[in-house]
């Protein structure tokens, strides 16, 4: 299967038979708390506020909300609250991880600290659904946020955590073009190089059940009309989900010339640790923000216990 918008996906929240609980970072923020009572009314999800009891008290009563119907917790002394808020996690009480007000860093440091066992050995990356008036599908591009210059192993890794987010999803075979500038591999141009030699590991079936093509140019991933017109030989041109980019620039730059095209819409969450994470901006749309919970819940159903 594929999911063609984000009606299908957050229609699938309802399926999962259970809610997930995210524990929030720093959650004393008019923003976080917003965000959280946008999951828990549309019944997306729960949440556990870590953070400074008496300014989520606060904010809560502020939106006319009983804070007694709400799990918050005092971020532990010596701690950041992003560490209360992993803590919390290993203990079973939460599914995945929402950065409130924390920095970014610090949200990650406890994540990838070995003796937290939220590590899988794989690279984390982030994964990026745009919703384009253009093309058929949602279309996945990784990474433009997280891993800045990730080599041949590392691309492996992107490309494995694209997959099994969409294996959540409900794919059997996903297609991934691993994009370059050029269609051939070129000894001056390592991208190239590391392009088809990610095709060949996925023939040979290292990344799982996947189709994978490159070095590909954007145009050519995107428009079966013109890779015919260039000669490009490839059954999924006009019909890849995923874009994975050379580096974290590149992908950055095609993330954000998607997201400000007109009637685009999108979710994102970061991948390769053992449980979801989402980081959501503060000028994001409520309704991308709850997206973008919905995906990691979807995910995190998914997460061996």
């Amino acid at each position: 299967m594929e999911l063609h918008n984000f009606n299908e996906m957050m229609a699938m929240t309802s399926s999962l038979g259970k809610k997930c609980t995210m524990a929030v970072a720093g959650a004393g923020t008019p923003s976080a708390i917003d965000t959280v009572l946008d999951a828990y009314d549309h019944g997306v999800a729960d949440a556990i506020l870590v953070g400074e009891p008496e300014i989520i008290r606060s904010l809560l009563a502020e939106r006319g909300r009983n804070a007694s119907d709400f799990n918050i917790v005092k971020t532990v002394t010596g701690q950041t609250p992003a560490e209360t808020a992993v803590e919390i996690i290993k203990q079973g009480d939460a599914n995945f991880l929402l950065k409130g007000m924390v920095e970014t860093s610090d949200l990650f440091r406890p994540v990838v600290k070995k003796e937290n066992g939220l590590r899988t050995g794989r690279t984390i990356s982030h994964v990026a659904f745009y919703q384009l008036p253009f093309y058929h599908k949602l279309l996945i591009t990784t990474d433009g946020g997280v891993c800045a210059y990730p080599d041949l192993n590392k691309k492996k890794d992107i490309i494995m955590n694209a997959v099994s987010t969409l294996g959540c999803l409900g794919y059997e075979s996903p297609k991934v073009a691993v994009l370059c500038c050029k269609e051939h591999a070129d000894v001056h141009m390592p991208e190239t190089l590391d392009a088809a030699a990610l095709k060949e590991m996925g023939e040979r079936g290292e990344m799982g059940s996947c189709c994978i093509e490159g070095p590909i140019s954007y145009d050519l991933a995107m428009s079966r009309e013109r890779a015919v017109i260039k000669k490009y030989d490839s059954p999924y041109c006009g019909d890849f989900d995923v874009l994975v980019s050379p580096n974290i620039h590149a992908g950055n730059i095609l993330g954000k010339c998607l997201e400000l095209l007109p009637g685009v819409t999108m979710a994102s969450y970061v991948a390769g640790a053992r449980i979801p994470i989402v980081l959501t901006s503060r000028a994001a749309p409520a309704e991308e923000k709850l997206r973008c919970i919905a995906l990691a819940g979807i995910v995190a159903a998914h997460q061996p216990a």
